[in-house]
């Protein structure tokens, strides 16, 4: 019981100290990539990296804080202002994904990768749902691990670091701000059924921690419920423990493992952003969103990762969760289902001219 414990509560001490170093220089998302690094450094030198572990409650228990939070920002404007931009949102999603798609042949056509672990390794969906989706599909889900840990990685660092250059942060989180709402205790049993929901629909929806919370918070938000105050503590804690998440599951071993080719898919990753922050300056030109809001709408990270940046410059979280929530429905809903159909029909034709 004592090694368990002391194997639970070691990752989150070294994330602290990441999380805190990154916090001095004033780095993008400290809580979340300073445990990330701190633990994927200390694991490369250490000799017990195979005892740590971590919960599921403590990782969902923080997707369902993160959750809430960003259902708290939500107001009856946001959903008026995100409907008109839903269609040329999506329409839009699909080109960045064909280039996606593209980079993934283009690869696949001058080294010994096949075409499905290549495209697969370039979609930016889910790491998770890309290496499920990469086991129906019969590729290769080591590679596809590997590439898609890459570009995690590439989105991650490169996508808030840029942000934040180009905007400048607010003085506080917007988050913590607009939760100051209710300080009834009682009032608290909303973020439980939160949670509940989150629990529910894990099985129906993707990251549904994430978003079981945020849509039922968002709900009785727009009803005019009174909501609790959350207290920042909650918050880092929540970015603490994702971030020590991603740390557990990255190793320099499985980046060593990827050699060469790791670096054409973060080539690729770098088109792909640089499309995604074209499309955001275009949508905010011809739309009333703002650029921040926009690049970070269409930018090919995690919703997490990306709403966390919009609170931290300004930009409107409400919208940039939901058109990422958008992208990632379309994303781990129906792009691989299409692949399946395509790669399939493809095979087959192969086969009957063969």
């Amino acid at each position: 019981m004592k090694n368990n414990i002391v194997n639970i509560v070691s990752p989150y001490i070294i994330g602290v100290v990441g999380g805190l170093l990154l916090h001095i220089c004033q780095a993008p998302l400290p809580w979340i990539l300073g445990p990330m690094c701190s633990l994927i450094v200390f694991k490369a030198f250490s000799k017990h990296k195979d005892s740590f572990y971590q919960p599921s409650f403590l990782k969902n228990g923080s997707f369902i804080i993160l959750g809430i939070s960003f259902g708290l920002s939500f107001t009856k404007e946001t959903f008026v202002t995100v409907g008109p931009y839903a269609l040329p949102f999506l329409l839009i999603t699909i080109f960045l994904i064909l280039i996606s798609i593209i980079n993934g042949i283009f690869i696949s056509k001058f080294v010994n990768i096949d075409r499905n672990t290549s495209i697969l390794a370039s979609i930016p969906g889910g790491l998770t749902e890309m290496v499920a989706a990469s086991e129906s599909l019969d590729a290769n889900s080591a590679l596809v691990t590997i590439f898609q840990t890459v570009r995690l990685l590439a989105v991650v660092f490169l996508v808030p670091f840029t942000i934040l250059h180009l905007f400048e942060p607010s003085n506080f989180s917007e988050l913590v701000k607009i939760t100051e709402h209710n300080t009834n205790p009682l009032s608290f049993i909303w973020f439980i059924l939160a949670g509940i929901v989150g629990w529910l629909s894990r099985l129906k929806l993707p990251a549904a921690y994430v978003i079981g919370p945020l849509l039922t918070i968002a709900l009785l938000n727009v009803l005019g419920i009174s909501l609790p105050s959350f207290h920042e503590f909650f918050f880092i804690f929540a970015q603490l423990s994702i971030g020590v998440s991603f740390g557990l599951m990255i190793s320099l071993n499985d980046l060593k493992k990827g050699g060469k080719y790791c670096g054409l898919y973060f080539i690729t990753t770098m088109i792909l952003i640089g499309a995604s922050f074209g499309a955001g300056f275009l949508f905010s030109t011809f739309t009333n969103l703002e650029l921040a809001t926009a690049m970070l709408s269409f930018a090919p990270g995690g919703l997490v990762e990306m709403v966390l940046t919009a609170s931290t410059i300004g930009a409107d979280s409400a919208v940039v969760s939901s058109l990422q929530f958008i992208r990632l429905l379309f994303i781990i809903g129906i792009v691989p289902s299409v692949l399946k159909f395509v790669f399939r029909n493809k095979t087959t034709n192969d086969i009957s001219q063969s």
